[in-house]
């Protein structure tokens, strides 16, 4: 069955199949606002004819490319072109600007290929397990993660945890706008029923990333520089043997967050990247590098969103529940063929099986091959005169943000949510927490309900269940430590400032 699971893939059509989802993944993926799902679920209904194998094929060859392409638009503009390549600007796009453009490029694109390489030997390998364990997670455990993840607030915080905090609070608050979870409720919607649903998280990070971003470019009376487009040119992959090994904790340490935050739904992309830089920025010995360029950042996103893509597979093939949005759609696409995901689909249709594996491993090697053979448009971006550039920019990101439910509501959002990243930047406080409590801030709200229901208002169980009790111990524990080296910081600030003051030696 192995065999011939893996020769049902290695046909013309679905070999074609799998090119052409990928490359045209690839593109939706580096346009900011047209994301993953919107493409996979655009290119659902060409599959009815298909056979399952090639439709299938078409739909994966989409997933991968769409996950990866967002690293271009993030190295090359600044602008994250899906939510998972949030984490990618914050060192891409500062290695691209001092012409390391290409060097940037290929750490993304290689890292991406062994991320996306070592999540599918998880599915592959411990699927059924991993399955098991992610079935134990329930209103406890999910409220417990998405608390401990609001403590990396401490270091996406440019060097001020209180300037992070009241980014993060903010991001909260926002995340309450609409109904209120299992009530109903509405809340600070104003009486605009276009709020009733909430923010959309498209629009919002559009707004603070590439909308703010252009107002930050517009806002510039200084010529525009001579960008180094030559800076495609690269010896290798653009980066060392030496380097490659250095890097090797990262890349497992991020695969293993990326594939974690995959297999337990809701999740997904946009959470792993954040949380996986953050994990590698206080493990790394040159962690002052982090946000100026530093190839650890780069590494740290691009594997663990492409790892994300095979653990959010688990769940979706052994228990038949999706991992995040975008795999919804792929259940529908095994559903429309007449497969029907879970436990019982790798005794009834292991060829199936084998041939998904497979088609995911030949999807990762075009997009390999394609952003590489790519890489020297890509850069030339960069030579686009500003005042060229910057309109394309706006017009594409009204584009994407009209385009995800036919509202110029979400137009007004964008363009709301920019003056805040703008402002913002202005006030010296970061975007990344914003985003960040943004983004738990409703799966905190729901799990805390749904636990409290179960519980009839108690609160006990939050710490005496094994796996919850044990993840807010460890928040404790991470926020103790934080506020303590904080405080030690203020105190040899204001020791050093003493002595300049009153003319004392310096002790340290």
């Amino acid at each position: 069955m192995l065999m011939t699971g893996i020769l049902s893939v290695f046909t013309p059509e679905a070999l074609l199949l799998i090119f052409g989802g990928t490359l045209v993944g690839i593109m939706m993926g580096a346009i900011p606002g047209l994301t993953v799902t919107m493409g996979v679920a655009l290119f659902l209904p060409v599959t009815f004819g298909m056979a399952p194998v090639e439709g299938i094929s078409l739909l994966l060859g989409l997933y991968i490319g769409g996950t990866s392409g967002g690293l271009i638009s993030a190295i090359l503009l600044k602008i994250p072109g899906t939510p998972a390549s949030i984490a990618t600007t914050f060192d891409g796009h500062p290695m691209a600007a001092r012409g390391e453009a290409g060097r940037a490029l290929g750490i993304g694109i290689v890292y991406s290929f062994l991320g996306g390489v070592l999540s599918l030997l998880v599915l592959f390998f411990v699927s059924p397990w991993l399955a098991d364990v992610a079935l134990q997670f329930g209103p406890y455990e999910y409220f417990a993660i998405a608390l401990f993840s609001l403590t990396l607030v401490a270091g996406l915080s440019g060097g001020s945890l209180v300037r992070g905090m009241i980014a993060a609070l903010m991001g909260l608050t926002i995340a309450f706008v609409g109904m209120a979870p299992i009530t109903a409720y509405p809340r600070f919607t104003f009486g605009l029923s276009e709020l009733d649903g909430g923010i959309g998280m498209l629009p919002a990070l559009i707004g603070l990333f590439a909308v703010a971003q252009v107002l930050e470019q517009a806002e510039s009376r200084k010529a525009q520089e001579t960008l180094q487009v030559a800076g495609y040119r690269i010896r290798g992959f653009g980066f060392s043997l030496r380097e490659f090994l250095g890097q090797g904790g990262n890349l497992l340490r991020s695969s293993a967050i990326g594939t974690g935050i995959g297999i337990l739904p809701g999740l997904g992309g946009a959470v792993c990247n954040i949380l996986a830089y953050g994990a590698a920025r206080k493990r790394a010995p040159d962690r002052e590098r982090f946000g100026q360029g530093a190839m650890g950042g780069i590494v740290a996103s691009e594997s663990s969103n492409n790892a994300s893509t095979g653990g959010a597979l688990v769940p979706l093939l052994t228990l038949g529940i999706p991992g995040d949005n975008t795999t919804a759609i792929l259940l529908a696409g095994f559903m429309i063929h007449g497969i029907t995901p879970g436990p019982l689909l790798f005794d009834t249709d292991a060829v199936l099986v084998y041939g998904i594996f497979t088609a995911l491993l030949i999807a990762y090697a075009f997009m390999l091959v394609m952003m590489f053979g790519g890489m020297r448009g890509f850069v030339r971006i960069l030579a686009v005169p500003k005042h060229i550039l910057l309109p394309v920019i706006m017009a594409v990101c009204v584009i994407g943000a009209y385009g995800l439910n036919n509202r110029l509501f979400d137009v007004w959002t964008m363009l709301a949510f920019g003056v805040l990243g703008f402002l913002m930047k202005k006030a010296s406080l970061p975007t990344t927490p914003l985003l960040l409590g943004f983004i738990l801030g409703p799966i905190i709200e729901v799990n805390l309900r749904r636990g409290l229901m179960m519980s009839r208002g108690d609160f006990t169980p939050f710490v005496t269940e094994t796996i919850s009790g044990a993840l807010l111990a460890l928040t404790l524990a991470v926020v103790g430590y934080t506020l303590y080296r904080e405080w030690g910081q203020l105190r040899r600030r204001r020791l050093l400032t003493h002595q300049a003051g009153s003319g004392l030696p310096n002790q340290e």
